[in-house]
């Protein structure tokens, strides 16, 4: 029987979970690393089933009408699956950057068909740079005002319930049904907190006494410090020692993490470097600060003989322009 898809829009999700044999190995680590392969969605990373989720609620409930300007910000893996889902659903897509961009991403959204702009350039934003730095709400504010006076959408992912929906309604069911729920440590990036709210709460309701952590990268390696050594872009650092995560997503939905985990760009690009020459699996920036985290906890002997799994959020093919396989 043929199976024909009529859109790129329905190849998102049902992505496959790995265990790192090799990795496992190699560190002697005592508990088994299942990773998500999040980078076989079509554009290449997580961010598809988010990116996806958004566009459908805004157009099921009205605030996307056809032919629409959509605008977002972002660091790059949601600007490029909003380009790629903009262009098969025939509306116009506007995206403007974060600090620490890759290259590759930039010319991805433009082979997309998304007019690409940098932050610099949100109406106002010169104002707000001289005030405050950069400064993701304020910009945010600006580029909202900005859609509302020329009838564009603002996705605003940060915000959107479409975010972390789109992983309870998918990525948690998936794992589940992988694992035939035997999950004990989910462990995930905090970019938006996306994923790992709508993952982590769907997981806390099916499987009993599961542990969410979360990664954050140290303070020396986000994305728009100047000359950092190594980076994890589409990050910010949400917990402050002993202060509670104030994020919106975790806020509203009351998910709590057991733990949280600083991982420094440096060692994240030599876990890449180490499971794509180990196993063979070739990782982006914030993937393999997730999997270094993982990694931290498989050595610990109490979690000895359990499962962890790993949200690899996207591959390493967008960040050649970098030091992080050199």
């Amino acid at each position: 029987m043929a199976n024909i898809y009529k859109s790129i829009t329905e190849l998102v999700g049902h992505t496959p979970l790995v265990e790192l044999v090799n990795f496992e190995e190699n560190n002697n680590l005592k508990a088994k690393v299942l990773g998500k392969l999040e980078y076989f969605n079509p554009t290449g990373s997580v961010k598809d089933r988010a990116a996806l989720e958004m566009l459908k609620q805004a157009e099921a409930n009205g605030k996307l009408k056809p032919g629409q300007t959509v605008v977002e910000t972002t660091s790059g893996n949601t600007g490029i699956a909003l380009a790629a889902f903009c262009a098969a659903t025939k509306h116009p897509c506007i995206i403007y950057m974060e600090p620490g961009c890759t290259v590759e991403r930039i010319q991805i959204m433009k082979a997309y068909g998304a007019q690409v702009l940098s932050c610099e350039e949100i109406p106002g934003a010169d104002k707000v740079f001289a005030e405050f730095g950069f400064n993701p709400v304020k910009l945010m504010e600006l580029v909202q005002k900005q859609c509302d006076e020329n009838d564009y959408y603002y996705v605003s992912q940060t915000f959107n319930d479409g975010n972390p929906d789109a992983h309870y309604k998918t990525t948690g069911p998936e794992l589940v049904e992988d694992t035939d729920g035997k999950i004990d440590i989910l462990v995930a990036l905090l970019g938006t907190g996306g994923t790992i709210v709508g993952t982590g709460t769907y997981l806390r309701e099916h499987v009993e006494g599961i542990k969410i952590v979360g990664v954050q990268p140290t303070p020396d390696s986000l994305s728009f410090v100047e000359g950092a050594e190594a980076t994890i872009d589409g990050v910010v650092i949400f917990k402050n020692g002993d202060q509670p995560i104030q994020h919106p997503f975790v806020v509203r939905r009351n998910l709590t993490f057991d733990e949280v985990i600083n991982v420094s760009g440096v060692d994240a690009y030599k876990t890449a470097r180490e499971v794509a020459s180990g196993d063979g699996i070739f990782l982006g920036a914030s993937a393999a600060a997730a999997l270094t985290a993982a990694k931290e906890l498989a050595l610990r002997p109490e979690n000895e003989g359990k499962n962890i799994v790993v949200m690899l959020a996207d591959n390493g093919m967008k960040y050649l322009s970098t030091n992080m396989y050199k």
